[in-house]
C-alpha cells in the first residue's frame, strides 16, 4: 500500500461517520456514545469538541482531578460543550447528568462516552429518558474508509460507488486487520495480534469482572476461544453447554454477557411472525470479524457487520425500525441476510468466495416474501457484474459494500 494511502488512512480516524449526526442531534439533547471497547469513541468525542467548539471541557472519571471536578461541578463559564468519559462509574451518574441538563440545556451541550457497560448501565430503570439519543459506534467499514458515508433511503434501491483498485486494496486491508482503528490503520500483523490479545484480555478481567457476577472467568476465557469456531453457523446452546462442560443456563448467560459487551452479536432468522423467528435458532457472528481464521466464514462476518452498522445507523440516526436477519426454511435453503424495515423485507444478500452463479436460494426468497432488491455478493477478484431474470444482480464486495455505511 503506497504511502499517500495510509496517510489518508490516518486522516480518517478523525472523520468517523457519526460526527455530523452526533454534531445535529447535541442541538437538542444530549448524546451518548457506546460500542465495543477499543472503538474509537472517546477520540470521536474529542473530534466533535475539536471541530465544532472554540472551547470544550473533557472530563474523564478516571483521573483524579477530573473527577473532582465532576463532583465540585468546575466547569468553565465560556466551554459550551461537556464530554464527559466513563462517568458511569459514578454510583449516581444518571441524576448528576439530569440535573446538569434540566439547568443548563440552554447554554451547554453534554456528551457522554464509555466502555460497553454504559449501554448496559443506561438501560437500568432509564430516569434520562427523552433527554437524550444513543449512538452505537461501529468499527471502521469499506464506505467510512473511502471518506463518503451517507445515511441510504429506506425501501430505495441500494446507491453503489464506482470502485477500482484503491477501493479493492481498502477492502482487502479491513479483511486482514479488522475495522478496530489500531490494527486497521497500522496494517501491521504484529500490532494486530497484540491488540487483540489486549481487548480481549481487558474485557474479561475489567469490564466482564466489574459489571457481571462470573466467578468462572477462566470458563469465560475458553468461551472466548470456541466463539470464533461459531460463526455463521446455526448456534446451539445446548451444543455450547456440552463443549464447555456447564449448565445450560451458565452458557446461555456467558453468551448474553459477550452480546452486551460487544463481543459478539446474534441474528435470528426471518420470519413474518416475531414469534417464529424467536424460536428458531440464531446465528452468531464477532464484532471483530478478523479473528475469525476461515477465509469464507470471515467474509460472511465482514458483510454482517457491514449491515449491522447499517441498520443500527438507520435507527440510531432517523428512528427506523430497522432489522438484520438471515433466512433458513425445513427444506435447507438458505439465505446470508435479509435486512427489513419494521418487518417487511427490503433486500436479501447472499454471499459467496469465489462462487458467482445465480443462487437458487436467493431467487427463492425473493419471490417467496416479495422482496424488491437482492444481492449475490462475491469476494474474489474480477468479478463481473450481472442481472439475472428476477432482477438479483451479483457484484464483487467492494461494489456492494460501498452502497452501505
Amino acid at each position: 500500500m503506497v504511502l499517500g494511502f495510509k496517510f489518508l488512512l490516518l486522516f480518517m480516524i478523525q472523520e468517523r461517520y457519526l460526527k455530523t449526526f452526533i454534531q445535529k442531534d447535541l442541538q437538542k439533547k444530549m448524546v451518548f456514545i457506546g460500542g465495543p471497547r477499543q472503538v474509537g469513541k472517546t477520540t470521536l468525542a474529542r473530534s466533535i469538541g475539536d471541530e465544532w467548539y472554540p472551547e470544550y471541557d473533557y472530563l474523564n472519571w478516571d483521573y483524579g482531578n477530573d473527577r473532582t471536578r465532576v463532583l465540585d461541578y468546575t466547569f468553565p463559564a465560556s466551554a459550551p460543550l461537556l464530554i464527559f468519559d466513563e462517568l458511569h462509574k459514578y454510583r449516581v451518574w444518571k441524576r448528576y447528568l439530569k440535573g446538569i441538563f434540566d439547568k443548563e440545556k440552554d447554554t451547554r451541550k453534554v456528551l457522554v462516552t464509555g466502555s460497553a457497560r454504559l449501554d448496559v448501565y443506561r438501560r437500568g430503570g432509564d430516569s434520562l429518558l427523552g433527554r437524550y439519543y444513543y449512538y452505537r459506534l461501529h468499527p471502521f467499514s469499506a464506505r467510512e474508509a473511502l471518506g463518503k458515508s451517507a445515511l441510504t433511503a429506506v425501501n430505495e434501491p441500494l446507491q453503489f460507488l464506482s470502485s477500482g483498485q484503491s477501493e479493492r486494496s481498502l477492502l482487502e486491508a479491513l479483511f486482514t486487520y479488522g475495522g478496530f482503528p489500531e490494527p486497521f490503520l497500522s496494517q501491521d500483523e504484529e500490532t494486530a495480534r497484540r491488540f487483540r490479545a489486549d481487548r480481549v484480555e481487558r474485557l474479561i478481567r475489567e469490564d466482564i469482572r466489574d459489571l457481571e457476577q462470573v466467578r468462572d472467568l477462566s470458563g469465560l476465557q475458553v468461551l472466548q476461544h470456541i466463539l470464533p469456531q461459531k460463526v455463521g453457523s446455526l448456534f446451539s446452546i445446548q451444543s455450547l453447554q456440552e463443549d464447555l462442560s456447564v449448565a445450560h443456563k451458565t452458557a446461555s448467560l456467558w453468551v448474553d454477557i459477550f452480546e452486551r459487551m460487544y463481543y459478539l452479536f446474534r441474528l435470528q432468522p426471518f420470519s413474518p411472525s416475531l414469534q417464529k423467528s424467536e424460536r428458531r435458532q440464531p446465528k452468531v457472528y464477532l464484532w471483530d470479524w478478523a479473528e475469525v481464521i476461515d477465509q469464507a466464514v470471515r467474509f460472511e462476518n465482514l458483510v454482517a457487520s457491514h449491515l449491522l452498522k447499517f441498520v443500527h445507523l438507520l435507527h440510531d440516526a432517523s428512528g427506523h425500525k430497522a432489522e438484520l436477519f438471515f433466512y433458513r426454511d425445513r427444506e435447507g435453503r438458505e439465505v446470508d441476510f435479509v435486512v427489513a424495515i419494521d418487518r417487511v423485507p427490503w433486500f436479501a444478500v447472499e454471499v459467496k468466495l469465489d462462487d458467482a452463479s445465480p443462487s437458487k436460494a436467493l431467487r427463492h426468497v425473493k419471490e417467496k416474501f416479495s422482496i424488491p432488491y437482492a444481492y449475490q455478493v462475491v469476494w474474489g477478484k474480477g468479478v463481473k457484474e450481472a442481472t439475472a431474470a428476477d432482477g438479483t444482480l451479483t457484484m464483487s464486495a467492494e461494489k456492494f459494500l460501498s452502497a452501505l455505511v
